[in-house]
């Protein structure tokens, strides 16, 4: 049984890199749903790393886009990396079955709430970013600053 269903109606962002990172995650938890526990240890191992990448990764559209959020976006992610991190050092001491609760009972959870409210508040700033960018023309940023004010 898939933790974390109709990702395509529901959790696509319109930011293929976006979309392609949540895509792997979702993925992820949902193969550790149904895997025996060599094959679980070895997923959430996984998990991890691309957990790790993802999150680096909307960290530099933050930062390339100037994402006014970027302060709780990260401090999010840096809580989540913690948990993981726990839950692993608790995997290499047998802990199979305390992992895999985390994993059915709250990832898919927080990772929906995640993506719908905070990384969607980024896809959009993103959008939005892309567009203007799009509309700029090749030599906006050269043409001297109008300076509005008043002599």
């Amino acid at each position: 049984m898939a933790l974390i269903e109709d990702f395509e109606e529901r959790l696509l962002l319109g930011v293929p890199a976006m979309d392609r990172n949540h895509r792997e995650f979702v993925d992820l938890i949902n193969r550790m749903s149904e895997a025996t526990d060599a094959a679980f240890v070895y997923l959430f191992y996984e998990m991890v790393q691309h957990t790790h990448a993802h999150f680096a990764a909307e960290e530099v559209l933050m930062r390339e886009t100037a994402f006014q959020a970027t302060a709780e976006h990260t401090a999010e992610h840096q809580r989540v990396l913690t948990e993981m991190e726990w839950f692993t050092k608790h995997l290499h001491r047998g802990h199979v079955t305390l992992a895999r609760d985390y994993v059915a009972g709250e990832l898919p959870d927080w990772f929906v709430q995640h993506a719908l409210t905070m990384d969607s508040e980024l896809a959009s700033h993103v959008k939005r970013r892309s567009q203007a960018d799009e509309n700029r023309g090749p030599f906006d940023e050269c043409a001297p600053k109008r300076d509005n004010s008043e002599p």
